[in-house]
């Protein structure tokens, strides 16, 4: 393929500066919208109930999540100088950071949380100018491995809401008939709407699963709506940069860099695969400047969350579908996201609502979430060969990574610094693969 060859789907619409009239605009907006407004809200949740926080504060999470994901979606989208793709790329709270984040916030809550956060982005900031290099590193194996540990370190997250969180756990209802017969209810109705052949029933699958387990745990007086008396549906929340302090540890700052460092790797196909949709070049100096900058946006876009007491952000993957399906790619429609976006932020009672959540309910819908997050390791995994290197890569980084995660006390008699760089599995698991796979050397 010569350099700066275009992709041009003939199912494409609207290419990238293309302005669609208002009624498509919103229309493809609305899709987009519906796709990732509950990945957005996920983590934040999954973090606020895995650290047992008030009400008041999960709202606020919640709400800062969305208003965030607005900004940086049209940070990305606009592009600023070096900074964003220009592509109708959407970003959101990423799940990858959602294992070593609640580590972090058992041992120094919110502050540490917020500090190691932002310490850590310029990681994905100089991957965004040196990615040429790293590929020898950081290879598709390496990268597979980290997604798959991901997922699978998630899992025991999911499973821990679906018999009713730590909550549970603590007042004897773990795992009752109520709570596991709404999340089985959340998880059959995912599978059935995602097996559909209707499009919009299979996008929107998780969401309405999440309606119907929402409404069950109503009828069964899982919810305390006494909270919803308390609500002003015409208060504002007003974002306030560093709400909750930062602090900073260094064994935290190493966790979270080194997921920096693999999701700059899937930014990077995140942004091929949305140029090759848009008709965009995947060759040559125009698309080498879009993936930077594409990068370079979501180390800055994470720096901005933690500023705004949100988690880090990533490229979503799945709005790549909805750009298929509708074949719409103006970057134009992102705009009217992120402006979607930043208004159900700053309406509180968004946040609240979401916060009401029962979390058998969200257990359901993540525990699938997660099991994809692990199949798509293994998917990138299988899609390289798996020679006797590949093979002793993948044994001793998996076995490394799950060990931790399976056993934590193996690390007890380590000093602090130590046991905190390698309590969460994906750290482990992940230094593991990179040093092996530059380490192995196998003569046939």
């Amino acid at each position: 393929m010569e350099p700066e060859t275009k992709q041009t789907p003939a199912q494409l619409i609207y290419g990238i500066s293309d302005r669609p009239p208002i009624k498509e605009t919103l229309f493809a907006a609305i899709q987009h919208l519906s796709a990732i407004f509950v990945a957005i809200i996920t983590p934040p949740l999954i973090i606020a109930g895995a650290l047992q926080l008030d009400l008041a504060t999960t709202s606020f999470l919640v709400s800062m999540s969305l208003f965030v994901s607005g900004l940086a979606t049209y940070i990305q989208c606009k592009k600023f100088g070096p900074v964003g793709c220009g592509l109708l790329c959407i970003q959101g709270t990423s799940f990858s950071f959602i294992g070593p984040i609640i580590n972090m916030g058992l041992t120094g809550g919110l502050p540490l949380i917020m500090g190691s956060c932002l310490v850590a982005s310029p990681v994905e900031m100089i991957v965004s100018k040196t990615f040429k290099y790293l590929r020898n590193i950081i290879t598709p194996l390496v990268s597979g491995v980290v997604v798959i540990l991901i997922g699978l370190s998630l899992i025991k997250v999911g499973i821990t809401a679906c018999g009713g969180g730590n909550a549970a756990i603590a007042n004897g209802t773990f795992a009752s008939m109520e709570n596991l017969g709404v999340a089985t209810t959340v998880v059959l109705c995912v599978l059935f709407f995602n097996r559909c052949k209707n499009k919009y029933l299979r996008m929107g699958s998780i969401v309405i699963g999440l309606v119907i387990g929402y409404i069950l745990a109503l009828f069964l007086g899982m919810v305390n709506t006494d909270s919803l008396n308390t609500i002003s549906w015409l208060d504002f929340n007003f974002p306030m940069p560093f709400k909750y302090g930062l602090s900073f540890n260094i064994s935290s700052i190493i966790a979270v860099g080194l997921v920096y460092l693999i999701t700059a790797i899937e930014a990077t196909g995140d942004v091929t695969a949305n140029s090759m949709i848009s008709g965009e070049p995947i060759e040559g100096e125009k698309y080498l400047k879009r993936v930077s900058g594409g990068v370079l946006a979501d180390g800055m876009n994470s720096a901005l969350a933690a500023v705004f007491n949100s988690f880090p952000n990533s490229i979503f993957a799945q709005n790549n579908g909805i750009i298929q399906l509708t074949g719409v790619a103006s970057r134009y429609v992102g705009y009217f996201i992120a402006a979607m976006l930043v208004i159900l932020g700053l309406f509180p009672a968004v946040g609240i609502i979401f916060s009401l959540m029962p979390e058998p309910v969200l257990g359901g819908a993540t525990l699938l979430m997660f099991g994809t997050v692990a199949a798509a390791g293994i998917r990138i995994v299988a899609s390289q060969k798996i020679d006797r290197k590949a093979t002793l890569v993948l044994a001793v980084s998996l076995s490394m990574g799950l060990g931790v995660e399976l056993m934590p006390d193996i690390l007890a008699k380590m000093p602090e610094v130590i046991k905190g760089i390698f309590s969460s599995g994906i750290t482990t698991g992940g230094l593991t693969a990179i040093v092996a796979n530059a380490l192995i050397r196998i003569k046939d």
